[in-house]
């Protein structure tokens, strides 16, 4: 029962992460689209997949940050 237990355990815990990160990837999405593209169109130009680059990366940077910080607080209360 012990090994089953965790089996589900770690599906459940693989899920929220997936579930995490299309989050992740939806808020970027929304956000830097919505800084970096004034005028929507057929495609993008340099200046505007340059921003949505430069955007994402610092998403991603910030919310390693936060996610890092967080874990760290919630191991330290644990113990």
């Amino acid at each position: 029962m012990g090994a089953e237990a965790d089996k589900i355990k770690e599906s459940i815990k693989n899920e929220l992460a997936m579930q995490n990160y299309q989050d992740l990837l939806q808020r970027i999405n929304a956000k830097c689209f919505a800084k970096c593209v004034s005028k929507p169109g057929t495609s993008l130009s340099g200046s505007e997949e340059s921003c949505l680059a430069k955007c994402s990366t610092m998403y991603i940077e910030a919310w390693n940050v936060a996610s890092g910080t967080y874990l760290k607080r919630v191991q330290r209360d644990a113990q």
